[in-house]
């Protein structure tokens, strides 16, 4: 895979259609592993994958937040997007799936043994009624107010080149840097990946205190989004985890030590997401106020 990943240049149209597009940050060259290609029209594939396991919160994609599921708010967001073809819950879980169809979404059932949201991704998009999509979108199932222009900077990477595509924000406060639960990425000026790390990188040796973590492109918090060629999604997927991957437990250190592209997007900061009971009650008001313009019962076409 990284042999037949090498050495792609964006043509000067493709790199100003980046720079144009939405006011994103994206890459400025052609990945250096990713297949050249002109932008063309993708099919693409949302998946929302959830789980019922969660150490800070016990079920929560069934937490209930403004008198609704969790996971219904989710998907309600990333329908409503219009970036995409499909979308679908993937999920081990009867109970989420009845609840998924209880307000009009689709859900897959899939295995129970999976060890990351990727591989659930995976599962779901090798399904024989998923073929014809190439562009896989994994969105988070604790994002209930996903941003629509982050989707489309990973997704827009993708088209233009990347094998996957990604997004970051600046990290403006020393706390974050310091925080191992704030992934942090060093990128190369191009726009790739260069690794992810729960450590805070890049390391400016010779300033201290406040000024380490000035606003800028050095510092950047990884967001959740991921957005995949199918190719690519089947080569992680198929990969062994990786040394730097059990290390940092950070799954997407596996297609990075195989050579396999992540283009990195720098976008406006994520809206908070769910982890824990004062995410809840910190959300409440503004999904209190959304369900209220909200039809009683939801459907796939509403």
């Amino acid at each position: 895979m990284a042999a037949q990943l090498q050495g792609n240049k964006l043509t000067l149209a493709g790199r100003r259609r980046l720079d144009n597009f939405h006011g994103v940050n994206f890459a400025r060259n052609a990945p250096a592993a990713g297949p050249t290609k002109v932008r063309t029209p993708s099919r693409v594939l949302g998946v929302i994958p959830a789980r019922l396991a969660s150490s800070r919160l016990p079920e929560k994609p069934l937490v209930q937040v403004a008198g609704r599921p969790l996971i219904e708010w989710v998907w309600r967001r990333v329908r409503d997007m219009g970036e995409f073809d499909k979308v679908v819950v993937a999920t081990d879980s009867e109970r989420i799936l009845h609840a998924v169809e209880s307000f009009g979404g689709q859900a897959i059932s899939t295995r129970g043994d999976h060890l990351s949201g990727t591989d659930r991704v995976a599962e779901v998009a090798s399904r024989a009624d998923f073929a014809a999509f190439d562009l896989i979108v994994n969105v988070q199932g604790d994002e209930p107010l996903v941003d629509a222009a982050h989707v489309s900077a990973a997704t827009a990477l993708v088209r233009d080149g990347w094998p996957i595509g990604t997004c970051a924000s600046r990290i403006a406060s020393l706390s974050d840097l310091a925080d191992p639960n704030v992934v942090k990425i060093a990128r190369a000026a191009n726009g790739r990946a260069l690794y992810f790390s729960r450590a805070a990188i890049p390391h400016r040796r010779d300033t201290h205190g406040a000024a380490q973590a000035q606003p800028s492109d050095d510092f950047l918090r990884h967001i959740g989004i991921y957005a995949f060629s199918r190719s690519a999604l089947e080569s992680w997927v198929a990969l062994p985890p990786s040394a730097l991957e059990r290390i940092e437990m950070l799954e997407q250190l596996r297609p990075l030590e195989a050579g396999i592209g992540i283009g990195v997007a720098v976008v406006e900061a994520a809206a908070r997401g769910v982890d824990t009971p004062e995410d809840v009650m910190a959300l409440e008001p503004l999904l209190q106020t959304l369900n209220d313009e909200l039809p009683t019962h939801l459907t796939e076409n509403s």
